[in-house]
């Protein structure tokens, strides 16, 4: 039997690219951490990296791809337009790759269904919102500078909205949202294959303070298996049909999150993962303008 490559494995998008099944996420990663990071996770094998204008780390991603050697076009990199640049579309794109140092990206996406006023981060524009944002980004595609454009924490109510307004002529290629054994959001990601929408899962070791790395069906799985929770964690998310983008600047965690070939969780192991008790979610709502989370997911 031939071994199983999970590095290897990619997803089709509408578009005919593919998007590899697993990448390094850069949120949250020190700015003097990240080109180091994003140059030894490609040194490892990754040809996939995440980042987002919001990170305030695009240039160091940049500077990491050039480090690395490896050529631009091997490598898919997303990145994604911040909340208060939703009425200047074209000018966010364009500041990103500017940061980046790329001519284009694979994938843009809105990175939440908020139109928030720059001048005030509580406030959301009362003449604009993501269905507008999302009619500008419509036209980028035209330009050369991004191959496939999507969106990230979006639920079904806004996906509704959105994929029913008449403006909506290309539905987004990709939801980018937070997926884990405590957030599973079956419906969301049922939804979302449905409609033909592939999903990213981020955070998808959870984090730090979350209640997953004590809990006792991961701990047993990882243990049974001779391999790290985080090993099993991505496997969780990757053989049920979404890439994954696990974040760290470590070189050894780095080297240890890619380490995923050669084994396939079963299935028992994975319905044992979707019914884990507990909820958590890393990333909320409550620093928005607007509510974009409705407990739809599930």
């Amino acid at each position: 039997m031939a071994e199983i490559k999970n590095t290897s494995k990619t997803f089709t998008l509408p578009s005919g690219d593919k998007i590899p099944a697993i990448g390094l996420g850069t949120w949250q990663s020190p700015k003097d951490a990240t080109a180091k990071a994003v140059k030894h996770a490609l040194s490892v094998g990754y040809r996939y990296i995440d980042t987002a204008l919001a990170y305030g780390n695009e240039s160091e991603v940049g500077e990491g791809i050039r480090a690395s050697g490896v050529p631009r076009e091997q490598i898919w990199v997303t990145t994604k337009l911040d909340n208060t640049w939703h009425k200047r579309v074209a000018e966010g794109l364009d500041t990103s790759l500017k940061s980046l140092g790329l001519d284009y990206v694979d994938l843009y996406l809105m990175h939440w269904p908020s139109s928030t006023r720059p001048d005030d981060l509580k406030k959301h524009y009362d003449d604009w919102n993501f269905i507008d944002t999302w009619r500008e980004m419509q036209k980028l595609l035209g330009t050369g500078k991004v191959r496939n454009i999507g969106v990230s924490n979006f639920g079904i109510t806004n996906l509704e909205k959105l994929l029913n307004d008449p403006s909506c002529k290309v539905k987004p290629a990709v939801n980018q949202i937070e997926l884990h054994p405590n957030n599973p959001s079956p419906k969301l990601v049922a939804y979302c294959k449905e409609k033909g929408i592939h999903c990213t899962g981020y955070s998808c070791l959870g984090s730090t303070n979350s209640p997953l790395y004590k809990d006792q069906t991961l701990q047993s799985i990882a243990k049974a298996r001779g391999k790290t929770p985080q090993q099993v964690l991505l496997l969780w998310g990757i053989q049920q049909g979404w890439d994954v983008i696990p974040k760290s600047v470590t070189p050894e965690r780095i080297e240890s999150n890619f380490d995923i070939d050669g084994w396939e969780l079963t299935e028992e192991e994975i319905n044992k993962l979707n019914n884990l008790p507990d909820r958590f979610k890393v990333c909320k709502d409550d620093w928005l303008p607007v509510k974009v989370f409705f407990g739809d997911d599930e």
